[in-house]
């Protein structure tokens, strides 16, 4: 055991009273799943393991691992470990903004409030939000933006949040600034020694901030996490104040945010703020240059691309290529060794980023996937993709000698953990723990399963599938009352559906684009009313109480093929092993992520439809499904929702 037998009891005891004081309202077998989840995490932090954890809805696996960390930093001292863990803060690492916010001025504010007042710690816990430079203003580049834009016109919401930028440095707290001011004023990624603001500056006051002792909890995102181990593997100064426990929540988008930070892309808006950086240097003829020879570049790469449906995602290398993306190379070179000594560093620096990429393309580098997806211009984007992935977070993060969590409502597929340990790098590490903390929610008694035997096989796309679709639909919307929420794979089918249900539909419908915030907020005051949506909106939004009565998902969600994917393939001996190993545990995932959005709360009741006929009785892929999903009262007829409905609801809901 970690620590001596006697302080066993003592642990649980505060553990338990922590969670008593904390949520007193806590139903008695939330609390006590609460509490196992702590003490696995508290284990785990203690023994110097790496844990997976799939936390169910309703959980609270937030103020489970904060409750364990701070279990940790007084109980460490008893572990067997050269250094005290209570030595280092921790790292809290997630995927999104939103978290980052609610864990920085609702969980840990709460959690300490509450410690303190019952003589548990004696001090208040404080935490920081680390990010990258370029989420922060540069006072001298804010100035010059300004002073570049007084007598011109500009639009006047983006040159009134420029001006917001001169009380407010952390650029997120800020609405309205353009990509392109952003980029223009953000701290640069090299700044100048004989800066002029160097004593004044907003961000190093910030840095400064960060690095006190008594912070306890570093807060950042996937990304942030990983520049920072990519620092420490590069033995560059470290981003984050060294630590020694992680907890990485959201932990299922950390592969995501692997590929995007291990992987180059180069755009034509790239290569036109570099000229804009040159132009502010007076190398206007330089900038011109460089500026020419890409957009050809670009040009001719499209051209060699483009079929009849639109640009071919797949790099394939033709004589006209290679001779494009040569003179490209050519053409960084010779700048580079022009400029060299009279621009700052950091411009040179992202010219040799940008050559990186080409070289790259024109090597046909096997580390990667090249593949090409089109700009807002419709231009086309050179895009490399590690293939390297788990042995990357491998050496970045598990050889370090850390304690670390990676928990996630999604981590597990229908049979483990294996497709999880395999992309995070976790496959070859005898040192990792897996463990389930099931929902407290009565999904038997609260949440029907509907899939309709009545559904049909139609081509893909065609019109007869959206009318089939929007037939079930209405049929549901008509049974629940609206309060429904319609979760689609393609937004194609989903304008086609929409299409069709927009005069028909007695209930008022929003139609979500690119997860807009305006159109959610819309359909949430609504009561009554029905959303369609896609993308993001598979995770990460809150519908609790009658708000989201119906849940539809159209079509199980199995990731569209795209170059990586296709590369994925390559390692498999045959498609039937790929499928087994890699699509059926995505899509279950993803499942899962989708039907997280009915039942939010323990009262919750909710109608769960797959219109996917490969999901039903007899399907093809009907035992994935129920290996996924928890066990739920199942229907096939739509009498049986509207029993099931009429059944929960009380008057008021059909009001």
């Amino acid at each position: 055991m970690f620590y001596k037998v006697e302080y066993q009891k003592r642990v649980h005891q505060e553990i338990e009273k922590i969670f008593r004081v904390l949520l007193p309202e806590q139903g008695l077998a939330v609390r006590e799943e609460q509490i196992r989840l702590c003490h696995e995490m508290l284990n785990t932090l203690l023994e110097g393991k790496i844990a997976l954890c799939d936390a169910g809805v309703g959980i609270g696996k937030t103020y489970a691992y904060l409750v364990a960390c701070i279990m940790m930093r007084k109980y460490s001292a008893l572990a067997e470990r050269v250094v005290p863990l209570n030595y280092f803060p921790m790292v809290i690492s997630t995927s999104s903004i939103a978290l980052q916010k609610a864990i920085l001025s609702e969980y840990i504010p709460f959690l300490s409030k509450v410690l303190v007042e019952h003589g548990m710690i004696q001090t208040p816990l404080r935490a920081v939000v680390r990010k990258g430079k370029e989420h922060f203003v540069c006072d001298v580049r804010l100035e010059q933006r300004l002073e570049a834009i007084r007598d011109k016109k500009k639009n006047a919401i983006q040159k009134e949040a420029l001006i917001l930028l001169r009380k407010h440095y952390d650029m997120d707290e800020v609405q309205g600034i353009s990509g392109f001011d952003r980029r223009l004023v953000n701290v640069p990624k090299f700044c100048p020694r004989e800066c002029p603001e160097k004593d004044t500056c907003r961000y190093q006051k910030y840095l400064n901030e960060a690095k006190r002792k008594d912070i306890f909890i570093q807060i950042c995102n996937h990304n942030y996490l990983l520049a920072d181990a990519s620092h420490r593997n590069k033995d560059y100064r470290p981003l984050l104040v060294d630590y020694r426990i992680l907890i990485v929540d959201e932990a299922h988008q950390l592969p995501e945010a692997a590929r995007q930070m291990y992987g180059k892309s180069l755009c034509f808006d790239n290569i036109r703020e570099i000229g804009y950086y040159l132009e502010q240097e007076h190398q206007n003829a330089e900038a011109r240059t460089m500026k020419s020879v890409i957009r050809n570049m670009l040009d001719i790469i499209a051209e060699n691309h483009m079929t009849g449906n639109g640009l071919r995602a797949h790099f394939c290398m033709s004589e006209e290529c290679s001779l494009y993306l040569y003179e490209g190379i050519q053409m960084l070179d010779r700048l580079m060794e022009t400029l060299k000594g009279t621009v700052p560093q950091w411009i040179l620096n992202r010219l040799k980023e940008a050559r990186s990429v080409l070289e790259c393309f024109f090597c046909q580098d096997r580390k990667y996937v090249l593949y090409l997806k089109l700009d807002q211009e419709k231009l086309p984007v050179l895009c490399a993709a590690s293939r390297e992935i788990p042995n990357l977070l491998q050496d970045m993060l598990w050889n370090r000698e850390i304690s670390a969590i990676l928990a996630s409502g999604t981590l597990k597929d229908g049979k483990g953990f294996e497709r999880t340990r395999q992309m995070a790098g976790l496959n070859n590490r005898k040192n990792v723990q897996e463990y389930v903390a099931v929902s407290p929610f009565s999904y038997k008694k609260n949440c029907l399963l509907y899939l309709p035997k009545t559904l049909r096989r139609y081509k893909r796309g065609s019109r007869e599938e959206a009318e089939m679709v929007a037939k079930h639909i209405h049929s549901l919307v008509c049974s629940t009352y609206g309060h429904t929420l319609v979760l689609f794979t393609s937004y194609a089918l989903m304008g086609s559906v929409y299409q069709i249900l927009r005069d028909r539909s007695p209930f008022p419908m929003v139609e979500v684009w690119r997860h807009s915030q305006e159109e959610i907020m819309k359909f949430k005051k609504m009561e009554n009313a029905v959303l369609f949506a896609a993308g993001s909106c598979w995770e990460g939004v809150d519908f609790p109480g009658d708000m989201v009565s119906s849940l539809i998902i159209v079509k199980l969600p199995f990731a569209v093929p795209d170059p990586i994917s296709e590369a994925e393939k390559e390692e498999y001996e045959t498609l039937e092993k790929y499928i087994q190993a890699i699509i059926i545990p995505d899509m279950q995932k993803k499942l899962r992520q989708g039907f997280g959005r009915a039942i939010r709360t323990e009262k919750d009741t909710c109608v769960v439809s797959i219109l996917d006929y490969r999901a039903v009785k007899g399907g093809k892929y009907y035992e994935d499904v129920m290996c996924a999903l928890p066990a739920c009262q199942m229907a096939e007829d739509m009498k049986d929702v509207r029993e099931f409905i009429r059944s929960r609801k009380s008057l008021e809901y059909y009001l």
